[in-house]
């Protein structure tokens, strides 16, 4: 989104011209989705996390600052949600496990057609980004699947610029060693499979 619209659409929004919300929703939505659907790894999760941010941003819409860069505030709001997601998962799982949790917990197991998916190689990649620690997982997906600056970033995640180059270089060596072994592991399989 260049800088000069970004501005106008903010000025916009502060002045509650409802044709602006729809805009930056419109510019967004998707990308924040997909953002929370890989964090989560829950389609369920993520629409209700989707449905909060926007909640959270529209009651935040008279406090924008005038020079206010969307992308990051979205997405800050998005993750902030999440970890809060996942402190009420831990919450619920240690203190309460026979109750009726607060979200949706338990993870489906693969269907027999996703087990077929799962070879593809965009399942590998987004099996590879699951298995990294969260912290290194939402750096690249920010930076790469979002495509955000790795200072926006790093405002997004409240850290420093130079905090998300490492996290960004340590978690691209992490994914490219979760891929290297799904190779190997994929390859030694296949010398065993008798002829």
């Amino acid at each position: 989104m260049e800088r000069e619209f970004e501005l106008a659409l903010v000025a916009r929004l502060k002045a509650a011209d409802s044709d602006a919300f729809d805009e930056v929703h419109a510019a967004f939505n998707t990308s924040l989705f997909n953002f929370l659907a890989r964090l989560s790894r829950r389609r369920d999760v993520a629409e209700d996390l989707l449905d909060e941010t926007w909640l959270r941003f529209v009651d935040i819409l008279p406090r924008l600052h005038d020079d206010t860069r969307l992308a990051p505030l979205l997405f800050r709001i998005a993750r902030n949600l999440y970890i809060s997601y996942c402190r009420s998962r831990a919450i619920e799982d240690q203190h309460a496990p026979g109750m009726i949790g607060l979200w949706p917990s338990g993870s489906p197991g693969p269907s027999p057609f996703e087990s077929t998916v799962a070879r593809e190689t965009g399942e590998r990649l987004d099996a590879a980004l699951a298995a990294l620690p969260a912290i290194y997982r939402e750096a690249l997906l920010l930076v790469a699947v979002d495509e955000m600056k790795p200072a926006e970033a790093a405002e997004v995640c409240g850290i420093t610029p130079e905090a998300m180059r490492q996290r960004l270089s340590r978690g691209r060596a992490m994914l490219s060693r979760q891929l290297d072994e799904h190779d190997a592991a994929v390859t030694f399989s296949l010398k065993v499979v008798p002829a």
